[in-house]
């Protein structure tokens, strides 16, 4: 792939969005690679369409649970091998994991857990991203490229989101989980939206209930990191606020190889 653009949507059901002009939005945008998390659908469940978008290899991992997470790839060019999941029972049955392996870098698809149903869920939260940092830090041994991208369900400061102060009590904003993300990046990966772009007012995600996308009260909680050996490579990287039909926007990378 030369210089390919990589896109990542948390699309809030798949067959929903398709309904309202995926593909058209697919076709016209024209990714090499295009990640989407909660997809809310095993792949029988797909039409065709779906399953073969023209120009495009395809890949899904769905949970146990049918209409709950799921992950899927599009990829012009095909992977040199695909993998579901970390290798952890109670993190992989949830349909949470697509890697792609690539020539020039690992591609890492994930929409982590929100941890705001109960406690057992913050805890199984925190749990996936010590797994996943883990896996990363077993892969980035090899000196691998690294992209990771997907719904993070986590504010990393407060720039990230539109009221800090009144969600500080609030899971996808507690101090754990911004603390965690300060040690994942202190391993050594980079928050590539930040690379090029410090201003306030910036959000992936916005309410549905309270129209809060109206007056862009949101969250930025979708990224796409990387491993800092691929620093050099990144072109770009911005958020496509202007694109709906889910509760997240779009957001993008572009690289050089």
């Amino acid at each position: 792939m030369n210089n390919p653009k990589i896109l990542s949507w948390n699309v809030n059901g798949i067959r929903a969005m398709h309904k309202k002009g995926l593909l058209d939005w697919v076709n016209k945008t024209q990714p090499d690679i295009l990640c989407l998390q909660e997809t809310k659908a095993h792949e029988e469940q797909l039409p065709k369409e779906l399953i073969n978008i023209d120009g495009y290899h395809s890949y899904f991992c769905s949970g146990e649970r049918k209409g709950y997470s799921g992950v899927a790839i599009y990829s012009k060019e095909k992977p040199q091998s695909i993998k579901k999941g970390f290798g952890i029972e109670k993190f992989d049955n949830e349909g949470r994991i697509l890697i792609a392996e690539y020539t020039n870098f690992i591609l890492l698809n994930i929409y982590y857990p929100n941890g705001k149903a109960s406690p057992e869920r913050f805890k199984y939260k925190m749990e996936f991203y010590e797994a996943f940092l883990n896996y990363l830090n077993n892969l980035k041994g090899k000196n691998t490229k690294i992209i990771i991208c997907g719904d993070v369900n986590t504010a990393h400061k407060e720039i990230d989101l539109a009221r800090p102060k009144e969600n500080s009590n609030i899971s996808g904003f507690l101090p754990e989980e911004r603390s965690w993300i300060d040690k994942f990046l202190n391993n050594g990966y980079l928050d590539t939206f930040r690379m090029f772009n410090n201003e306030p007012g910036n959000y992936t995600w916005w309410d549905q209930v309270s129209r809060a996308r109206e007056r862009n009260v949101g969250w930025r909680i979708d990224y796409f990191f990387v491993s800092e050996n691929f620093k050099d490579n990144i072109r770009n990287a911005f958020i496509l606020s202007d694109v709906t039909g889910s509760d997240h926007c779009p957001i993008g990378l572009e690289l050089v190889i």
